[in-house]
């Protein structure tokens, strides 16, 4: 692989990140995703051949073979470069939804954009390109977001929220002022849909609301209880002050599962990612039934890649397995039959 130029901060930033996440300890330890509060009630007699069982479903106007997003992780290094095309050959061969970490540092330096090309190996896949939503308060505009959609090849740009992350890390971005504005400036004219998300700390009814009418297609909630950038960002903070504020709001957030209940409640009609502490095809199964369209994960995804592709095939493999080994033991052979009555109940 060709080497990448010298290292600027955004692009240390990413590849610091990237090990934390992979070596660090900052996953939630006390908040949690709240799908423990659901269990499926069990069906003795399915009625149903398991090979007949299809977890095909559509988002966004694609057609996917499972409800399955490959979330939002890296880009900007050798490294992420190797893990974003494994990820990407995986994903084309079972037809599964596609993000990429923050573009930010490719616009930066295009000469890392290169990092983040997966469209050789995933030409038929939906996949997301990716801004943070306050660089619209720091110079970006429709041109950046453009560029970033059309150099991946994109169907779709996810704009991040993440106030927490921004204001414990060092030296980070926290003018969200006047952004909800811009968001819908931006829906109006760029010629994707936009899909807003969080990185870890959810979103509220409130925000659904506001965000659905500012013209955004569809919101990733991503709730707490999986990896918490509050931490990330205190683990690598170079003063005491940041590494306080990461601790202390290592657990800040909304559950995931509490979300999506509000985010179906608040806009019925809207497409709908649940992400945020998924861990198995089991939590897939229960955010697919709390209302949630699809569902995304990143720690699992690249724990796998960063050791092989097949390591991500062998994930996606199990992952599909739980799913249908859900919809067996409910006895649903498809996806809308895991929102009937009685299929999931509360058990606290």
């Amino acid at each position: 692989m060709t080497a990448l130029p010298a290292v600027p901060e955004t692009q240390a930033r990413k590849a610091d990140h990237l090990r934390i996440c992979l070596e660090g300890q900052v996953q939630c330890a006390q908040a949690t995703t709240g799908l423990e509060r659901y269990r499926f009630t069990h069906c003795c007699l399915p009625e149903l051949d398991l090979q007949d069982i299809d977890l095909g479903t559509t988002f966004l106007g694609h057609r996917l073979g499972a409800p399955l997003l490959i979330s939002s992780m890296t880009g900007g290094t050798d490294e992420a470069h190797q893990i974003n095309r494994r990820l990407a050959t995986v994903a084309q061969r079972y037809d599964l939804a596609m993000g990429v970490g923050s573009q930010r540092v490719g616009v930066e330096n295009p000469d890392l954009m290169e990092t983040f090309a997966v469209r050789p190996q995933a030409p038929g896949i939906l996949l997301l390109a990716n801004l943070g939503a306050v660089q619209l308060n720091y110079g970006y505009g429709l041109d950046q977001c453009r560029r970033v959609v059309d150099q991946l090849g994109a169907d779709a740009l996810i704009l991040h929220l993440n106030p927490l992350q921004e204001a414990v890390q060092t030296g980070g971005d926290t003018n969200f002022k006047g952004l909800l504005e811009k968001i819908a400036q931006l829906c109006a004219v760029l010629p994707v849909p936009v899909i807003a998300k969080e990185v870890g700390n959810g979103i509220s009814a409130p925000m659904v609301r506001r965000l659905v009418e500012a013209g955004v297609a569809a919101v990733d909630v991503a709730g707490a209880g999986g990896t918490s950038w509050a931490r990330v960002e205190g683990e690598r903070a170079t003063d005491a002050h940041q590494r306080r504020l990461g601790q202390t709001f290592g657990e800040w957030g909304l559950p995931t599962a509490e979300c999506i209940l509000q985010a179906r409640k608040t806009a019925p009609a809207l497409p709908l990612i649940a992400s945020g502490g998924l861990r198995h095809g089991l939590d897939i199964a229960k955010t697919l039934a709390l209302g949630a369209d699809l569902a995304g994960l990143a720690m699992p995804f690249l724990r796998a890649a960063s050791e092989s592709e097949a390591a991500v095939a062998a994930l996606v493999e199990v992952l599909m397995a739980e799913m249908k080994t859900v919809l067996f033991c409910t006895g649903q052979q498809n996806l809308a039959g895991l929102r009937q009555l009685g299929v999931l109940e509360k058990v606290d």
